[in-house]
């Protein structure tokens, strides 16, 4: 009989294969156990951010949320007061929830409380703590009317509101403060130096009286919050900043309807691309500080750089605060032929291509001014 015997080469094959399989399964072993242990970290993360901070910390934290806040801001706001783990977590959370339109105000929140029921507080006005002094600043307001609301609600004389607004050595203080500020705040000339940057909106403090300081700064906060989502918008217009306000102001004051705002800027752009003077009423009245009269002839001649019929070009800055729809409208105008339009007291604006039409337009509807006037006197 013939006997065959394993060669050396065979019983290294085997062995190797056996050294093979022994590292394979040494790696799918360490491969599992990653993954478990990232499941494990995972799952951990997850609860601990979306867990109660301190499930016996029932101490309520007051925290208030700004108009106009991101997820990310208010998710580090809710973080640096101690109320929840980590604001990364609470901005990716509520984004991946499609979680949003929380609502701004002064609320009382608890470490105890989890992540979703922090959310949903927010979101509905839950524990809401009632502000102490709230008031109104509609859009197309001035500064001088903003300070007569001011005033009003907290008994600080408009005179002394006014001053402050204007004094050079507070507003470089404010320029530091809030970078979009522009420079032109400060030029010559200027009747209020924050025309156009006092938010027109709805404003809540926890005291009856906070300091002046503390009422200018969260309306410019607010100016600077809108502002900032348009930066990319502003930055690729073509003009500065402070025109577009000025620009926006004016806007505010010829139309009373969102769907002429962008239209109306239409119009005022091809006046600037034409070399035309924008002649528009409200800046007469701004031009005179004198704001409800109807503008007659001979205010025309008034000399000032506010008065766009005397001269050409944007005027010198903002003549009253402008809201997001506005400044909406001077970023992104709709392009259109006419070069000249009517506001009605109704309402209605009526759009014109040469001089003589306007006119024939102004003849026919100028005496409704006259009448609405005297309405609005009664």
């Amino acid at each position: 009989m013939l006997h065959l015997q394993s060669s050396g080469n065979d019983i290294n094959n085997t062995k190797q294969k056996k050294r093979i399989k022994t590292i394979l399964l040494t790696i799918l072993v360490l491969i599992l156990a990653a993954v478990l242990l990232a499941a494990a970290g995972g799952y951990y993360y997850f609860n601990k951010n979306t867990g109660a901070l301190d499930s016996n910390n029932k101490e309520k934290i007051t925290v208030e949320i700004p108009i106009g806040s991101s997820s990310a801001t208010i998710g580090n706001e809710l973080e640096n007061k101690g109320v929840i783990n980590n604001g990364d977590f609470f901005r990716l959370y509520t984004r991946v929830k499609g979680e949003g339109n929380f609502q701004a105000g002064v609320y009382e929140l608890s470490p105890s409380m989890n992540l979703n029921e922090i959310i949903a507080a927010l979101k509905e006005g839950k524990m809401f703590k009632k502000p102490e002094l709230t008031f109104t600043i509609p859009e197309g307001y001035n500064v001088p009317q903003i300070a007569g609301i001011i005033s009003k609600a907290t008994g600080y004389e408009e005179a002394v509101i006014i001053k402050k607004m204007a004094d050079k050595t507070y507003l470089k203080q404010l320029k530091e403060k809030y970078s979009i500020l522009p420079d032109d705040i400060l030029k010559e000339g200027l009747y209020y130096p924050l025309e156009g940057f006092l938010f027109p909106a709805t404003y809540d403090f926890e005291v009856k009286k906070p300091e002046l300081t503390e009422i200018i700064e969260k309306m410019v906060e607010q100016s600077s919050a809108v502002l900032k989502k348009h930066e990319v918008e502003i930055e690729n217009s073509g003009y500065s900043l402070f025109e577009l306000i000025t620009l926006s102001s004016l806007i505010e004051e010829e139309s009373q309807r969102d769907e002429d705002r962008k239209k109306i800027a239409g119009v005022f752009f091809n006046r600037l691309s034409q070399g035309m003077k924008l002649d528009s009423d409200p800046t007469v009245k701004y031009a005179r500080k004198d704001f409800n009269v109807q503008v007659l002839y001979d205010h025309l001649e008034v000399d000032s750089p506010y008065n766009t019929y005397r001269y050409k070009g944007i005027p010198i800055g903002p003549i009253t605060s402008p809201g997001e729809k506005a400044i909406e409208a001077a970023l992104k105008p709709v392009k259109m032929e006419e070069l000249f339009f009517y506001a009605r007291p109704n309402g209605e604006v009526i759009y014109t291509k040469t001089l003589s039409e306007h006119n024939a337009v102004y003849k026919k509807y100028r005496d409704e001014w006259k009448v609405w006037q005297e309405k609005d006197k009664q």
